[in-house]
């Protein structure tokens, strides 16, 4: 158990200690966010901010988890899905820096480079010899979804990277809220190992998916104190994709899908509240928000940034801890 906290331990002090030369090598290079024009007026100071900072949480967390953890197999799936998820958003920043706009890559590029992804996850787990079903705690239900529970991998993956990523849109938001999720799987994950140590068959498993969470946490501790208001760096797609990735990872290999959408209540919100934007726009030529994502809406209401990021940070821990009272009670044989 001791891994688990060194883990975070070393990944947070990476993550602090390389982080003004990381910033500097990225501000020399003028590897600056490009700001949307149509954004709230006040991002316009932010523009030229040294972005990328997600390549900081990314080796920070890799360096722990490759010398504490024992390399099975829903760790390493977990990893290649956060790394994956990672490269597709480092394209998509890079994309935005060559071409100096803050438009990167297409979206039918992204969902194909996801579909791979998800490719890859679904031969694991087919070998693996997965349950393709799905649990719904309260319910006490097992629904059987056969081939299509595949499918259902790809909307995980494609759809936690992306809500991440549309919540990457403040100082400290992303990368706070998606570190109080990452500290529920782990959890979980700790909860898990301490019942197999009780069955006297201490599953490894289990504890290399807390490893890793735990070093993504102290990664994204160590980024956040570059990243809070004001911001120093941004994660860029880098970052929010990857930890979205990394959400998604954890949901798949703990067979805890349903729990994502409280896990990751606030991301799940900020995705709504952009397609209620759009289709209530095109249906009937009005707009529900002042701006989507809604974080945005808050902003052009003159909340503080430092407002808005705590309060949603505090909506977010309330729904971790539901997920994790309904993990405790339905998924884990602590119950029994």
């Amino acid at each position: 158990m001791v891994e688990v906290l060194l883990a975070g331990i070393v990944a947070m002090v990476i993550s602090i200690a390389a982080g003004p030369k990381f910033i500097e090598f990225l501000r020399r290079n003028e590897l600056g966010q490009h700001i949307r024009e149509e954004g709230p007026e006040r991002h316009v100071t932010k523009q030229g901010t040294p972005t990328m900072g997600g390549l900081l949480i990314m080796i920070a967390m890799s360096v722990p988890f490759l010398i504490f953890t024992e390399r099975t197999l829903p760790a390493l799936t977990a990893f290649f899905v956060t790394l994956g998820c990672a490269a597709i958003g480092f394209v998509d920043d890079w994309t935005k820096l060559t071409h100096r706009r803050s438009l990167g890559l297409a979206g039918r590029w992204k969902l194909l480079m996801l579909a791979v992804i998800t490719a890859v996850v679904g031969l694991v787990v087919y070998d693996a010899d997965f349950k393709t079903s799905v649990y719904l705690p309260l319910a006490d239900w097992d629904v059987p979804l056969s081939w299509a529970w595949y499918g259902l991998l790809f909307i995980i993956i494609a759809g936690a990277a992306n809500s991440v990523n549309l919540t990457d849109g403040l100082d400290g938001l992303a990368a706070g809220t998606a570190t109080i999720s990452l500290l529920t799987y782990t959890a979980m994950g700790v909860v898990a190992y301490l019942v197999s140590v009780r069955a006297r068959s201490p599953d490894v498993e289990d504890l290399d998916l807390a490893i890793l969470g735990a070093s993504l946490i102290g990664a994204s501790i160590g980024f956040l104190w570059y990243n809070a208001f004001p911001a120093q760096v941004f994660m860029g797609d880098t970052g929010s994709m990857g930890l979205g990735g990394a959400l998604a990872a954890f949901a798949i290999m703990t067979k805890t899908e349903v729990l994502l959408i409280l896990i990751g209540g606030i991301f799940v919100i900020e995705a709504l509240s952009v397609i209620l934007q759009v289709l209530w726009f095109r249906g009937l030529g009005r707009r529900i928000f002042l701006m989507a994502p809604l974080h945005h809406h808050f902003e052009m209401k003159a909340w503080s940034e430092t407002r808005i990021m705590v309060r949603f940070w505090i909506t977010g821990a309330i729904f971790c801890a539901c997920a994790f009272v309904l993990y405790y009670r339905y998924f884990s044989e602590f119950a029994s």
